[in-house]
């Protein structure tokens, strides 16, 4: 247990610090939640949200899962986005992956691992799609099937019913891909946002090569 004291510890001389030098920082809190974006992220702990784009509690909503994935029947991912989208009216959908990432090394090394196969099949299928990856030199491979899967979660993102709903109301919302490193801690946009279905349209996994 004295793990998780360390950790109770450290959340009261967080709350009290905030409060120092904000005393209507949870009353502000409490009172709304109105985010402009939601992050779809991995659950990689090396990944925090707020931390990467330097936002407070409140300022972004967040869904992760192994490897960033949106898959059209994950209800949970899916209803993270239709409150995100119908509820917050957040304008701005951010899929992040990551440079390095377990979920995606797994997919692309193709061993058997038990469950968490099923879950990866959707990155096996990128990678499928995309056999100029092979072509790459070795240590090249993981990090361009890291960026085509962040494409590809942003064409999965604008083919769900949530997005498409709110597009035809006409709705000022756009999905971004983004991936991050960890080594240097810097974002990189993937230059695919998609603001309406006719941009969806123009969409293709096939991009750049990894850096």
């Amino acid at each position: 247990m004295s793990d998780l004291n360390n950790l109770l510890a450290a959340n009261r001389a967080w709350a009290a610090r905030v409060k120092a030098s904000d005393p209507e920082f949870f009353t502000r809190l409490l009172g709304q939640q109105r985010p402009q974006y939601l992050w779809i992220g991995c659950s990689d702990s090396r990944v925090p949200a707020n931390q990467i784009v330097g936002l407070l509690p409140g300022e972004i909503f967040v869904h992760r899962n192994v490897g960033n994935l949106v898959h059209q029947t994950d209800l949970n991912c899916l209803a993270v986005l239709q409150y995100a989208v119908e509820v917050l009216q957040v304008r701005h959908v951010i899929i992040c992956g990551h440079y390095g990432c377990g979920a995606v090394q797994a997919a692309l090394d193709g061993r058997p691992l038990g469950l968490i196969d099923n879950w990866l099949r959707n990155i096996q299928a990128v990678h499928g799609r995309c056999a100029h990856i092979d072509a790459l030199p070795a240590e090249q491979r993981l990090d361009a099937l890291c960026e085509h899967n962040v494409r590809a979660q942003v064409q999965a993102v604008c083919d769900t019913t949530v997005l498409r709903a709110a597009w035809a109301r006409e709705q000022d919302v756009t999905v971004h891909g983004w991936i991050y490193g960890i080594a240097d801690g810097l974002v990189k946009d993937l230059k695919v946002s998609c603001a309406s279905p006719a941009e969806r349209a123009r969409l293709s996994i096939r991009g750049t090569a990894a850096r």
